[in-house]
């Protein structure tokens, strides 16, 4: 499949550049909180926008006829057309600047920074880099680096032995994310992805032993809870890395050690056997300190 990769071709979508405009729903907030936080209350114009909640917002319409064999929008519109067949969210680097203000107007602008291509155990990878900006009356509230990998289909054996995750957290809780989960998060953000709600595709054409938990609902998961655990202090950066794909079904959890005196702190997923599924860091800052 290297051999079928024009880098050059694809890195020639390297600067292409798009921008969503939305209205800032609170019907949107609303749902996202009955979701994660088990709230029936509606939100209200006005309120902030929880970090990592505009993952909700700002998305792309693809038509159905617009939708490639793995429910993604066909590629080589936005994002370069690798000829990879596996494609993930492997991570993204965040700040948070200002709070996003549900009832109001904000745009996203994101670009293509970066395409590489790297050789791994299982074959080529394609990584891609994309920045989001979003903005509203000219203030930048939220930049955000995010970085896609695309590999082959899978080998058989191809499963790299699992990590270990840290074993000094300060902290624990205890997810089972169930298929109605796995589907109201991908309803919320437009993902047609299948991996996330067609069994047969996940594990016979992409190798999965099940379905696979979302990887930024893994990240949001990570992030609800150490907020829970940061009472009075806001969170200002946030970045994570995804290791393993975590099954619909299978025990997750999400631990984070205690916050340093500079307000950072590390956090991790795991499942149930003790392999390492996410490592992340954040970092938080008391609230009547200014915002960087």
């Amino acid at each position: 499949m290297t051999e079928a990769l024009n880098l050059d071709h694809l890195r020639s979508w390297i600067g292409r550049a798009e921008t969503h405009d939305e209205w800032l729903s609170p019907w949107t907030a609303s749902a996202v909180a009955a979701m994660l936080r088990n709230d029936g209350q509606a939100w209200q114009a006005g309120q902030a926008l929880p970090p990592l909640w505009h993952w909700c917002y700002f998305l792309p319409v693809a038509p159905q006829n617009g939708l490639g064999p793995d429910g993604h929008p066909a590629r080589g519109g936005f994002l370069p057309p690798v000829p990879l067949p596996r494609r993930m969210w492997a991570g993204s680097q965040l700040e948070f600047l200002q709070p996003l203000t549900l009832g109001a107007p904000a745009a996203k602008t994101s670009r293509v920074m970066d395409v590489s291509l790297k050789q791994g155990k299982g074959g080529a990878l394609v990584f891609v880099k994309v920045q989001h900006e979003v903005h509203t009356g000219g203030a930048l509230l939220l930049r955000e680096s995010q970085d896609i990998v695309y590999r082959e289909a899978p080998r058989p054996g191809e499963a790299a032995p699992p990590q270990a995750p840290p074993i000094d957290a300060a902290w624990s809780v205890e997810h089972r994310p169930d298929t109605p989960l796995l589907f109201r998060y991908s309803a919320l953000t437009f993902n047609s992805h299948r991996i996330h709600y067609d069994h047969p595709y996940t594990t016979q054409a992409e190798g999965y032993p099940g379905l696979v938990v979302q990887g930024p609902l893994i990240a949001t998961l990570l992030l609800e809870a150490a907020q829970q655990h940061n009472a009075g202090r806001a969170v200002r950066a946030y970045s994570f890395k995804a290791v393993r794909p975590s099954i619909c079904g299978g025990l997750l959890r999400v631990r984070g050690q205690s916050t340093q005196a500079d307000g950072s702190l590390t956090l991790w997923a795991e499942d149930g056997e003790g392999a390492l599924l996410m490592q992340a860091t954040a970092r938080f800052e008391s609230l009547h300190q200014p915002s960087p």
